[in-house]
């Protein structure tokens, strides 16, 4: 089974991340990538220097004839910029695609410093996405924001993954990789227990959109009909592999690799 995998997300210009990550990692993990667009943003290596939002009425239009024609085996959510838009993204999965498996990456700041998410919106992604998740992807600061508890450690990362699971998703994985240390730990939060994931820290300038791939690895992991721990394992391992071959682009934070594949049904 290929795995058809609906995106929903922001495009980036430069191709590193957004849409245009969520695209190349499903089609390289063996998936079908469709997508809805939320955003155009202008960015590069350096930063975003401008958004220009599509009309919410707009997003739930191409999600529903992607749903209706061809259908979604997992859905993945990126850049949701307002309350407006993730009403009409949740309403939307809720009606057309209740059961099937969907990961938050809740997105917030560009690698650059840019705002993607306002802040009036983050309790609209508490209260409407978070309940209808598989899995929720965020990372230190994303979990602060969602939480206000400080992440400077694994306990406060096990801390904080216990009070968004209290929101309602399935499960969450929080990335470690805004802590310090030479070994980067990545915490599967679920109701069953916590599960860990780490590997040592690969120094590279050639880090945008990391987040962004590895949600979109998951989302085609759950298409194809891996478990959530099979899933996360593989996205994990082809985003180590996508930043240890970076092609060094740009003068800023740099695309990973996206080209190179790794087993469709297994790492």
């Amino acid at each position: 089974m290929q795995g058809r995998v609906l995106i929903v997300a922001g495009s980036d210009c430069g191709g590193g991340a957004g849409i245009q990550a969520d695209i190349k990692t499903v089609t390289a993990l063996g998936g079908y990538a469709m997508t809805a667009i939320t955003a155009l943003t202008a960015q590069d290596t350096l930063g975003v220097h401008g958004v220009v939002a599509v009309d919410p009425a707009f997003i739930r239009r191409q999600m529903e004839l992607c749903l209706d024609d061809i259908g979604a085996d997992a859905l993945k959510t990126g850049m949701l910029h307002d309350s407006a838009v993730i009403e009409a993204v949740s309403g939307t999965i809720r009606q057309k695609a209740p059961r099937v498996p969907l990961v938050v990456d809740p997105v917030m700041v560009a690698k650059g410093g840019h705002k993607l998410l306002q802040d009036q919106a983050i309790a609209t992604v508490k209260t409407l996405l978070a309940p209808l998740a598989t899995v929720l992807t965020p990372n230190a600061p994303e979990a602060t924001a969602l939480t206000g508890i400080a992440v400077a450690s694994r306990a406060d990362m096990e801390k904080a993954g216990r009070a968004i699971l209290a929101l309602g998703p399935k499960a969450v994985l929080m990335k470690g990789g805004h802590l310090a240390g030479d070994t980067v730990h990545d915490l599967l939060v679920e109701a069953s227990g916590v599960t860990a994931f780490s590997g040592p820290r690969i120094e590279t300038r050639s880090t945008h959109g990391t987040g962004c791939t590895l949600a979109s690895a998951i989302a085609c992991g759950l298409a194809q009909g891996l478990s959530l721990k099979a899933a996360v394992e593989r996205a994990r391992a082809y985003v180590r592999k996508a930043l240890e071959t970076a092609p060094g682009f740009g003068k800023g934070h740099g695309p990973l690799n996206h080209a190179h594949t790794v087993k469709p049904f297994g790492v």
